[in-house]
């Protein structure tokens, strides 16, 4: 290992006499390019992570003189890469550069997905509002290229996200736009009533059994198949068993739905918030909304 961090360093420092050099036509950027790059390269063989990164984000520099936006960014790219190994803020800076670079190249598809990456980043690191922004850009970007399925995947995320931040609302927006796109492909036509369903679920969340009535209403124009599905009864049940804050009504109906299809972990999240709020006021006193409790 030691032995690969050495030689980094030799081919750093070669790289940078070249760019100190006189040199002729350009061809001291091209030698120092090759110089960086064998530099990052064996960083990376000895998970010297920051350096490595310095080395790319030299790199990107002299492809940048060079005129070649296209190996800067993906020299941005490999950057933002060994700096997320050890410091997610220094990654994101370095995929943000590469996100500029594609921009201005109308290469929108691969600046989407830097911002996908950079989105999933931030949520694993918690940064759940930055996300959200992230992933926001990354799914307008998507669709402008007419890519669907991943915008509606970066939607998906980001609806899942706001209603983990109690943002219902915006999530109920969004899990109805997904479901609207979805039943205009043969594709992903299957996938709208469980988007419904995570929408229904989210609407009985913000409080409102008589905004959840009028959306089932309105799901069953957006997806025919929806009308008498299981989605739409677990969701008329739960109405119900709201309406009468009948605990026990709303844990059976989900008990009932989950025998047949296991309900995630983001569901019963939210679920356990709709049952507190029925079981209230007395939920402290009785300890109910345990997760173990809905299923």
């Amino acid at each position: 290992m030691a032995s690969f961090q050495v030689q980094g360093r030799e081919w750093l420092a070669r790289g940078e006499k070249k760019l100190k050099s006189l040199g002729w036509f350009g061809n001291k950027y091209e030698e120092a390019a090759e110089c960086f790059e064998k530099a990052a390269n064996q960083f990376k063989l000895a998970k010297a992570w920051n350096e490595a990164g310095d080395a790319f984000v030299q790199l990107a520099g002299v492809h940048t003189k060079l005129e070649s936006p296209h190996d800067a960014a993906m020299a941005w790219v490999e950057a933002g890469k060994a700096y997320l190994k050890l410091d997610h803020r220094k990654g994101v800076w370095a995929l943000q550069q590469a996100v500029a670079l594609y921009t201005d190249m109308g290469r929108l598809g691969m600046a989407a997905r830097q911002l996908r990456d950079i989105g999933e980043v931030l949520d694993k690191e918690g940064e759940k509002e930055a996300s959200v922004t992230f992933l926001e850009q990354a799914a307008d970007l998507f669709a402008t290229e007419n890519s669907k399925s991943e915008a509606n995947k970066c939607n998906l995320k980001v609806a899942q996200t706001l209603a983990e931040l109690g943002h219902f609302p915006r999530a109920i927006e969004l899990y109805e736009s997904i479901a609207r796109t979805s039943v205009e492909s043969n594709l992903l036509k299957y996938s709208a009533k469980g988007y419904l369903l995570c929408a229904g679920i989210c609407q009985l969340a913000s409080n409102s059994t008589e905004g959840c009535r009028e959306a089932l209403a309105r799901y069953r124009d957006i997806d025919v198949t929806f009308d008498r599905s299981r989605e739409e009864a677990l969701l008329s049940a739960l109405v119900e068993a709201m309406d009468a804050r009948d605990v026990d009504a709303f844990t059976v109906a989900i008990q009932e739905y989950d025998s047949m299809t296991r309900l995630d972990a983001w569901k019963t999240s939210i679920l356990v918030r709709v049952k507190r709020m029925i079981a209230s006021p007395y939920a402290a006193a009785g300890g109910a909304g345990d997760e173990d409790d809905l299923t």
